[in-house]
């Protein structure tokens, strides 16, 4: 049985899945060059997926058959479940409500042994644009409050079933805890400046120049001035724009560029790192006292890179503190002196 409790202290949800207490016993590291013959992500093996929801194909190209670019399937361990009841309840002081939501897969490429920092252009804009139609779809259901895109690359980030690259949505009927930190901190910002922090960060950041890496038209890729872990990066575009679905064609082709250029580097000086690529964006539109009424005005999307150098122990977790050992800036250095023509 899958259900969603609610931290009383912290308001923190927990997703209990006691379906998959067996992946504890069974934690076995992936290949990372994988079985391409039995990889059931691999073109031609559509039939040992479920059947896709969605896929980037050329005209006339049949779906569940070879020929794709991109596909969005099912996952078929998903943690949240379509159900059209939500079925909020309390437990004594406890909350708790059925495992509503979405949980997809999108499988990036074909190509088993491609990942972001070698596709070319064109698929890296196709893999960001399949991001863009999942979350507008997903949106139209008001049961489902927020949308997350992420990736998993490596066994040290989570990936530990299928190297061959994919990314995950699921969607959720509330706004996770970690997003409404920043919408309370980006609306509080607003509130006393009437301005977007995330514009800020990136005039100041672009009139600094030290932790910048990447930069082109409408984008940026810098690494915080208060980096958690060693080679941490954001990219955001300089445009304002609080949902990620609002991005136009010709942003997608920067957007493209820079997630090439930022991963070409982490890949070299890294050595194909473990990481994890997060989307953080603007929750569902649905009407709520506080945050979202100001949300377009205050909220800037932006993507979250965390490469896995480090391991979270007690004292990150007892307190929220983090130890980098690196500096930010030099990190920023190093990405900056990659040579990308190798």
């Amino acid at each position: 049985m899958t259900e969603l409790r609610r931290d009383p202290i912290t308001g923190r949800w927990v997703i209990i899945n006691a379906q998959q207490e067996n992946h504890l016993l069974d934690l076995r590291p992936v290949d990372h060059d994988g079985d391409e013959e039995h990889c059931p992500f691999c073109e031609g093996h559509e039939d040992q997926t479920s059947a896709e929801i969605c896929a980037l194909r050329p005209e006339g190209s049949k779906p569940n058959a070879p020929g794709w670019y991109v596909r969005c399937i099912p996952n078929i361990n998903p943690v949240l479940t379509v159900n059209s009841d939500l079925g909020r309840r309390g437990v004594g002081l406890f909350d708790m409500m059925n495992n509503v939501g979405v949980h997809e897969v999108i499988i990036e490429s074909p190509d088993h042994r491609k990942d972001y920092h070698d596709y070319g252009p064109a698929q890296m804009k196709r893999i960001l644009a399949a991001y863009r139609e999942r979350i507008v779809e997903l949106k139209k259901n008001q049961h489902l409050k927020y949308v997350l895109v992420f990736k998993n690359h490596g066994k040290r980030a989570g990936s530990l079933h299928i190297a061959h690259a994919h990314s995950q949505v699921i969607a959720t009927p509330v706004v996770p805890i970690r997003l409404k930190m920043e919408l309370a901190g980006t609306r509080k910002y607003f509130q006393m400046k009437e301005r977007c922090i995330f514009c800020d960060v990136i005039r100041q950041e672009l009139k600094d120049e030290v932790r910048v890496v990447e930069q082109n038209d409408g984008f940026l890729t810098l690494v915080p001035f208060a980096s958690r872990f060693p080679y941490e990066c954001a990219i955001l575009p300089k445009r304002h724009m609080a949902r990620y679905e609002d991005i136009e064609e010709k942003e997608l082709d920067d957007l493209s560029d820079i997630f090439q250029r930022t991963f070409h580097r982490l890949h070299q000086i890294l050595h194909d790192p473990a990481y994890n690529c997060v989307l953080h964006d603007a929750p569902n539109t649905v009407p709520k006292k506080g945050a979202w009424k100001t949300i377009g005005k205050d909220y800037h999307w932006h993507f979250e890179i965390i490469p896995r150098t480090m391991r979270t122990a007690g004292f990150e977790w007892g307190t929220g503190f983090h130890i980098n050992p690196m500096a930010p800036e030099k990190a920023a250095e190093d990405l900056k002196s990659v040579d990308l023509s190798e």
